[in-house]
């Protein structure tokens, strides 16, 4: 018999984590993060923990409430975007950021999952990703503390490669549109991004799914295998979703130069995709 995955809540779900733990969190931007397990996270009071993430959320929103909080000590990911207190605490030394290629990152993860422990790509070879040197802790003067080091790099039909290593983790959190009681989850989207892949690098995935309910095994995106603990989510946790930037501000005639393009962490109008 397969084996029954759900966890009652969230909080349930992450009885387990503890100070220092690694995380690979799922989404892009804020869309498809794992907002309840997030939460939840926060609620264990767990610190100094390791994160990997395409980024690490926004200024109140996303693993930015964890950053906020100094519950986090190293960040692995592919920029750190439109968040300030992100900037504030990498430049000042509060905190050790790895940054890596954004192509590099979703394979490093991939790799990770799959039991492949390193592997070449020609992305970031004549740059300071392969040569070395990426700040990864600045000194309170904003010197360089501590840099990265340099990378192996072989030639390979003529062309240059660096080597890049797999990544693991402890947890990873991912949210899923629809997901069955095995662990099968389905994405929606551009929700997609990342989430299949750091649930594929953990040692232990925790999902969260908008809903739960029978799947066609033809429209799995992310086998069972690689996923221990679901949630299901309420309505209204299924129905909460945040935006970076609106797109969108009602009628031409009631948009200004001064509210154009500004980021806002909101409900996004009923029918956005997210």
């Amino acid at each position: 018999m397969r084996r029954d995955k759900v966890v009652a809540t969230a909080h349930e779900a992450l009885a387990d984590v503890r100070d220092g733990a690694s995380f690979a969190v799922g989404g892009f931007g804020l869309c498809g993060i794992p907002d309840v397990l997030i939460q939840a996270l926060y609620d264990s009071g767990v610190r100094g923990i390791s994160v990997v993430s395409n980024n690490c959320g926004v200024d109140g929103g996303g693993l930015g409430t964890l950053l906020a909080d100094r519950r986090i000590a190293r960040v692995t990911a592919s920029y750190i975007g439109d968040n300030k207190e992100f900037a504030r605490q990498y430049l000042g030394g509060e905190l050790e950021v790895e940054l890596t290629p954004q192509g590099s990152l979703a394979e490093r993860l991939r790799a990770g999952g799959s039991g492949i422990p390193a592997f070449y790509t020609p992305a970031g070879v004549g740059t300071p990703v392969a040569e070395g040197g990426l700040p990864l802790r600045h000194g309170p003067d904003g010197s360089v503390a501590l840099a990265s080091p340099p990378k192996e790099v072989r030639e390979f039909g003529g062309r240059q490669y660096v080597l890049e290593h797999a990544i693991t983790t402890d947890f990873a959190l991912v949210r899923a549109a629809k997901g069955d009681r095995h662990g099968n989850l389905v994405f929606n989207k551009a929700a997609r991004n990342f989430n299949p892949l750091a649930a594929m690098a953990a040692r232990i995935a925790i999902a969260e799914v908008e809903e739960l309910t029978e799947l066609d095994p033809d429209e799995v995106h992310l086998p069972g295998v690689f996923v221990d603990r679901v949630v299901a989510l309420t309505p209204e946790q299924a129905a909460a979703k945040t935006v970076e930037r609106r797109t969108t501000s009602g009628p031409p005639e009631q948009a200004t130069a001064k509210t154009a393009g500004r980021r806002t962490v909101s409900t996004p109008p009923e029918g956005t995709a997210s």
